[in-house]
């Protein structure tokens, strides 16, 4: 109920795990790898890292300390700072809300593949693995990935091979992912997220570096390790910024509500500039990992060419198999990456969830098991789409884009910059960055006050114009990144 006593994070270990394990997720381990290989490796390497100290940290740290500051979630908490502003806890809302049942669709993807590597067959997932004939008796191999997640050409009828997945297979394996989300929601703030993520960050590092050690160790892959680590000047651009921007606001988190919520759940104690600092340290390592586990074993397999390294998504779930089934030991190997990807991309869908259990909580004022319930069931609804999209559906398009597709560009290309820079607006310029400072304070001397004042009042709202921008105009074919 509305006087019902708000959950808190045992403590700074607490804390720093559970956000970390929001920021850490699906976009650290394919995405940051893909953005890497086609944004000059060790150069988009050396971008980010300078932004993630700096914008990243401004960020972060006005987010944090506003939940800290209100005790509430986004909806209430810039409300209370500014009743003006009350716009922005909605907006900011929106963004969970729109991301988990996508997020949810591609964790259930993991998890087929990790039950392949778990069964033995994690052979049949580099394969092509069915024949399809066309109307004139024409053939097409079919890939074990399009083959489970139904996008197979119409008018193409099954032949042979593994056989046709059924295009609803996938709701299947999307029920499981999010109803382990649910159930560790279920179980509340320190006994379900703090206590899974306080297993599940750890056991993430230990693979990661595990994984990147024997990837480093392949033959030739000392070309896909100079490629990743030392900067090419000659490579740099705008385009460079850019990405290296707009992955940062994908993998950390930001402006969606969910480091404002998790700062509602920190006690003051808490060291909160420190926090912040560990939990990029931990954000941006598991990144630079899986960039060491995913790039130099491409140029050992595949030689490194554009096409192996700009896959994207196709990078893990295509290329991957591909170069486990080599591997000596590969089945392991496999089953051992694919556990990685599930444990980061159920702490971030933890993350979402909470995000948005606790935001019904706060604004419908009922107790937290009834809100539960209906982010659930909500995101369960509007999850059916982004997997019907590939099959059943596949002829419906919005504005040009497949469901999943176009919930990807409202959330993390036009309503999360919004918000970061309206917040920044907030900060800057209405209750100013003393605010803040103050709140920082409370536990201990803020040590980068001045770069955090800079950054959010001036360089920050620019280069979020730019990202805005240029998602906008890369999104409809007028300037690509």
């Amino acid at each position: 109920m509305a006087n019902e006593k708000r959950s808190s994070f045992s403590g700074k270990l607490g804390f720093v795990l559970a956000a970390a394990g929001s920021a850490v997720g699906l976009g650290n381990i394919w995405r940051f790898p893909y953005l890497a290989a086609k944004y000059g490796g060790g150069i988009f390497l050396l971008v980010y890292l300078i932004l993630a100290v700096t914008l990243g940290f401004a960020l972060m740290t006005a987010e944090i300390a506003i939940g800290r500051k209100t005790g509430l979630s986004a909806i209430e908490a810039y409300k209370k700072l500014d009743k003006r502003f009350g716009f922005l806890g909605w907006l900011a809302a929106l963004v969970p809300v729109i991301i988990l049942p996508y997020y949810s669709v591609i964790g259930g993807w993991v998890t087929k593949y990790l039950f392949a590597f778990v069964s033995g067959n994690g052979a049949q997932t580099a394969a092509d693995v069915a024949t399809f004939v066309d109307a004139e008796g024409a053939t097409k191999a079919v890939s074990f990935f399009e083959n489970f997640i139904g996008t197979v050409p119409a008018g193409l009828t099954y032949a042979e091979g593994f056989g046709a997945v059924s295009p609803w297979e996938p709701i299947g394996w999307f029920m499981l992912f999010i109803g382990a989300t649910a159930l560790i929601v279920f179980l509340g703030v320190e006994k379900g997220v703090e206590k899974v993520s306080k297993i599940m960050m750890p056991v993430l590092v230990v693979l990661s570096i595990g994984i990147a050690i024997y990837a480093v160790c392949l033959p030739n892959a000392i070309d896909g390790v100079k490629y990743y680590l030392l900067p090419d000047f000659s490579k740099f651009s705008v385009k460079t910024v850019l990405a290296a921007m707009g992955q940062l606001f994908y993998s950390m988190s930001l402006a969606m509500g969910i480091m404002i919520t998790y700062g509602s759940y920190m006690k003051k104690e808490v060291n909160l500039e420190s926090s912040v600092s560990q939990i990029e340290i931990f954000d941006t390592g598991i990144a630079f990992l899986a960039g060491l586990m995913i790039i130099p074993a491409v140029f050992t397999f595949s030689g490194g060419t554009p096409e192996a390294l700009g896959k994207g998504p196709g990078l893990m779930f295509a290329v991957l198999p591909k170069v486990f089934e080599k591997m000596w030991g590969g089945q392991v190997i496999g089953t051992v990456f694919f556990l990685l990807v599930l444990f980061a991309a159920l702490t971030s869908s933890i993350s979402l969830m909470e995000t948005v259990v606790s935001i019904v909580c706060d604004k419908a004022k009922i107790n937290r098991k009834a809100s539960w319930l209906i982010v659930f069931v909500g995101a369960v609804i509007i999850g059916l789409p982004s997997i019907l999209g590939y099959n059943v559906w596949g002829e419906v398009k919005i504005i040009g884009m497949q469901f999943l597709d176009f919930f990807d560009f409202i959330s993390n290309s036009v309503l999360m910059p919004i918000v970061a820079l309206i917040t920044c607006i907030l900060v800057g310029f209405v209750i100013k960055p003393q605010a803040i400072i103050e709140e920082v304070e409370l536990s201990a001397k803020f040590r980068r006050k001045a770069l955090f004042v800079f950054i959010i009042k001036y360089a920050a709202p620019i280069c979020i114009i730019l990202i805005l921008v240029s998602s906008v105009l890369d999104a409809f074919g007028i300037f690509k990144i």
